[in-house]
């Protein structure tokens, strides 16, 4: 077996109402603490238990809600900024994966020893950082166990920093966090784990490894058991526990064997028409696996039954790879997920910009199981329009 590492979120807590007892798990994060969080998370109270679990064990709380989808650099400085002014001796990211990948740079860049100019790219991150919790409340991202930052620089381009010292210290799954998330938001987020799973196990990544394999798959089987019931009955507590708890797996996956084309193609349409990261990979899922199936059909036939138990995998693996791409197709579908880039604004005029902005995300174009040049790209997207 050929050599590989493997790294994650040292501790993991999994509890329903865990987060009501917040103050009880978290002294590693001192007594001065920063919350990283956005406006809709403020607006709808879902802070409100860790908040008052922390102020009644004294702790001296201040919390930044300005968080926004797609973060730019200046939410990071102010974040940062409001971090240094309160003192901060930890930080908690508590919301979706911007809420998170703010936090984790907030963490790091609190401490005055690095620029986030300087840190852009792998392992480039030198300093230490404070101690860090990440409590998500969507069922999708995974960036509570990831070393991942992903940051909007510009008007348009998204870039990430990539470290080992980014994984959080804690992560606490509490399901009834997400129990008031909408169905769309629910949609997109749970397809989000789903590519997050099969991207890492195809993965052409150096470290591709049993590990991830292993939890990709529970990952899938978690999420496509679950996800048509949590979109269309958001307070099912049981489906919302193990999508969380799938999302979180798929989120250990990837981290250690990475995405690929999936989300080398997303990012572009994130980053100029603002489309959430989630329905972006949906968006031009189908059309990616087509491409790759020449490479990877055996490890799509392999998948595809524990995504679809009933689908009928009795043909080749050419047969039930296409089968498996097109039931997810269908599952985009019948989640309400939009299917088509016109639908969120792209028309052809549009395609050559994503397609070059595509082939700047050599991080993730090395891992797939197929090189894409810039025309597969553009055909790609064609495709999807």
């Amino acid at each position: 077996m050929t050599g590989f590492t493997f790294s994650t979120t040292p501790k993991l807590i999994y509890a329903a109402g865990a987060a009501a007892e917040f103050a009880s798990h978290t002294d590693l994060l001192g007594d001065r603490i920063l919350i990283v969080t956005d406006p809709g998370i403020v607006k709808l109270g879902l802070h409100e238990a860790a908040l008052n679990s922390l102020k009644k064990a004294g702790k001296d709380i201040s919390v930044f809600d300005a968080v926004e989808a797609d973060p730019s650099e200046a939410i990071v400085e102010r974040a940062t900024s409001q971090a240094i002014a309160h003192k901060a001796t930890g930080v908690v990211g508590f919301g979706g994966g911007s809420s998170m990948d703010v936090a984790k740079l907030v963490a790091l860049l609190a401490l005055g020893e690095e620029k986030l100019s300087d840190i852009y790219g792998i392992e480039m991150i030198k300093g230490k950082r404070l101690p860090l919790v990440q409590v998500p409340t969507t069922a999708g991202t995974g960036s509570e166990v990831t070393p991942i930052s992903i940051i909007t620089v510009g008007a348009e381009t998204k870039k990430g920093v990539v470290s080992s010292k980014l994984l959080p210290d804690l992560t606490i799954l509490d399901a009834d966090l997400t129990l008031g998330l909408p169905p769309a938001v629910t949609a997109a987020t749970g397809v989000d784990a789903m590519v997050h799973a099969i991207e890492a196990y195809t993965s052409r990544g150096a470290n591709n490894n049993p590990m991830s394999a292993t939890l990709a798959k529970e990952a899938l089987r978690l999420l496509g058991s679950n996800i048509r019931t949590a979109v269309s009955d958001g307070s099912n507590r049981e489906a919302r526990a193990e999508m969380l708890l799938g999302a979180c797996l798929a989120g250990q996956a990837f981290a250690n064997s990475p995405v690929a084309a999936v989300h080398a193609l997303a990012y572009p349409i994130g980053g100029i028409f603002h489309v959430p990261h989630g329905l972006s990979n949906a968006l031009v899922l189908p059309e990616v696996m087509k491409f790759n199936s020449v490479a990877c059909a055996k490890e799509y036939a392999e998948l595809a039954p524990i995504v679809f138990p009933e689908m009928d995998c009795s043909g080749g693996a050419q047969e039930i790879a296409a089968l498996f791409t097109e039931n997810l197709a269908q599952l985009n579908k019948d989640l309400g997920l939009e299917t088509t880039l016109r639908e969120v604004g792209v028309t052809a005029d549009d395609l050559d910009r994503l397609a070059d902005a595509a082939m700047e995300q050599t991080r993730l174009l090395v891992n797939n199981p197929r090189e894409v040049t810039r025309e597969d790209a553009y055909n790609i997207y064609k495709a999807t329009l």
